[in-house]
């Protein structure tokens, strides 16, 4: 439990960590690239802009993915906070054990969700901190979606982009209404766990989105020991993002995956420390066509402390 203790108080307190979506929905603008170039600004089916949410905030629920105490700083006005921890097992033992940080069982889930006000007909809308937060966004998106949530969308440059776009801010986030949800069953297409994961390893490309100094050996959340799974493909979470907190275009990040090795036709899993920037990175590849993609949400913490890493 020391563990969870040391990890959960880093989540609250530091950051770090080609489909095309309907057009009243990204907008398809154009955006300056790295080198000041034009370029359109990602699209997919789980993305929406910020002047998306301005347009529609009478219409969505929207979620604060930073939490409680991001949100008692600043936060958007009507915006319920949720972190990712409250919709996993986290409290089900320590860092490392067997699934820890993974999908509640349906019947925990479904209340929480509940409790929460995300209401399987409504348009969740999700927001975080972008590339200088953990991709919670992400990670709470890609397990409502394995929950059943057709409607689910995450806001390209989060808290950022939305404050920036003019909606009005509030310290604190706003109460839920309460819903009834059920979720009767749990989706494993995008889902993989350590056992399975090291039957099969062969057939995967296995991809580390961690930052350098993790990739690289370092332990700084707890791990049990340093380094990265076999034969890892490093790319980044942060390197899907442009300096000003949006994602980069679909043909870049497509570009970027490729040049590191990846095919649309590869098996392809994705871990971090504990499976929230990997959550997020799935979801991309998903959108850019890169569809035999899973998040593996035990991920280091549990590989670590089981298996051999390099």
């Amino acid at each position: 439990m020391k563990k969870l203790a040391i990890f959960l108080a880093f989540m609250l307190t530091a950051g770090l960590v080609g489909c095309s979506a309907p057009e009243e929905e990204s907008g398809n603008k154009s955006v300056s690239s790295e080198d000041g170039t034009k370029t359109e600004a990602f699209s997919g089916e789980y993305v929406v802009d910020a002047d998306y949410v301005k347009d529609n905030m009478d219409k969505v629920v929207l979620i604060d993915a930073r939490g409680d105490e991001a949100a008692a700083k600043e936060t958007i006005k009507g915006a319920v906070p949720v972190m990712w921890q409250y919709l996993a097992t986290c409290e089900d033992g320590a860092s490392g054990d067997e699934n820890w940080g993974c999908i509640l069982d349906t019947e925990r889930l479904s209340k929480r969700l509940g409790e929460k006000g995300f209401a399987k007909d409504k348009k969740i809308v999700l927001f975080a901190s972008s590339q200088d937060g953990w991709g919670d966004d992400g990670r709470i998106a890609w397990e409502l979606i394995a929950a059943g949530y057709e409607d689910v969308k995450m806001v390209d440059g989060g808290f950022a982009a939305l404050k920036a776009a003019g909606l009005e801010t509030a310290k604190g986030g706003a109460e839920p209404e309460a819903v009834d949800v059920t979720v009767d069953v749990i989706d494993t297409t995008h889902v993989i766990n350590t056992s399975e994961l090291k039957e099969n390893y062969s057939d995967y490309k296995v991809v580390d989105v961690r930052a350098d100094k993790e990739y690289d050996g370092q332990t700084l959340y707890g791990e049990v020991k340093g380094g990265h799974l076999p034969d890892a493909i490093h790319i980044r979470f942060t390197d899907l993002f442009q300096k000003d907190g949006t994602l980069k275009s679909n043909a870049e990040i497509t570009k970027m995956f490729e040049d590191a090795g990846l095919s649309k036709n590869d098996q392809i899993v994705t871990y971090c420390t504990a499976g929230i920037r990997s959550g997020y990175m799935q979801l991309i590849l998903e959108m850019c066509g890169f569809e035999n993609s899973k998040n593996y949400d035990e991920s280091y913490y549990r590989w670590c402390a089981v298996e051999e890493v390099e």
